[in-house]
C-alpha cells in the first residue's frame, strides 16, 4: 500500500488530504499584486500503485477565466517527487506542521520556486508561501490562504 509508505516516511503530509479552497496572490518584490485568483485544490493519497500523491487544482479569476490542472507524485529518495509538463522537483516534511517543496519550472527556463505549506493547529486552515527565483534572484512571491471544505473520506 502506497499510503503506508507515506505513513512511515511523512505521516503529517496525510493531513493535507481533502479539498481546500482559498486564494492565490502573486506579488512582486515590492509587494505589488501581479495576479489574484480563487483556488480549489484537492489532495488525494492513493492506496495502491506507484503514485502516492495526486493534486487537482482549479483556479478561477473574476473575469471568468478558469484553469484546471492535475499532477501526480511518486516516492523517490524518501521524498515526494513530481515531474510534470511545467515543473519538476520534490517535497518533504520539515516539521509536523510544515511541508517544504523545491521545484524547477520547466515552462520558465532558469526559474525555481521554494514553497512552504504551513498547516494550522486546527488542521482546517493552511498557508502556503512560494518564493520564486530566476538566475539566483527572487523576483516574485505567491501567497496562498486555504481552508478545508471537504475532508478526505
Amino acid at each position: 500500500m502506497m499510503t503506508s509508505i507515506l505513513k512511515q516516511l511523512m505521516p503529517a503530509v496525510l493531513e493535507h488530504a481533502g479539498v481546500w479552497q482559498g486564494t492565490y496572490r502573486h506579488i512582486d518584490t515590492q509587494g505589488n499584486t501581479l495576479d489574484f485568483h480563487q483556488s480549489q485544490v484537492e489532495c488525494v493519497f492513493p492506496e495502491t500503485g506507484p503514485v502516492v500523491y495526486v493534486q487537482r487544482n482549479q483556479f478561477s479569476w473574476d473575469d471568468g477565466r478558469v484553469f484546471n490542472v492535475a499532477f501526480d507524485g511518486i516516492i523517490q529518495n524518501n521524498k515526494i517527487y513530481w515531474d510534470t509538463d511545467t515543473f519538476k522537483g520534490y517535497g518533504w516534511v520539515a516539521s509536523p506542521n510544515i511541508f517544504l517543496l523545491e521545484l524547477e519550472r520547466k515552462d520558465e527556463p532558469g526559474a525555481w520556486f521554494y514553497e512552504s505549506i504551513v498547516m494550522g493547529a486546527d488542521k482546517k486552515h493552511r498557508a502556503r508561501t512560494w518564493h520564486w527565483f530566476k538566475d539566483g534572484v527572487c523576483f516574485k512571491r505567491t501567497l496562498c490562504d486555504e481552508h478545508l471544505v471537504l475532508p478526505s473520506v
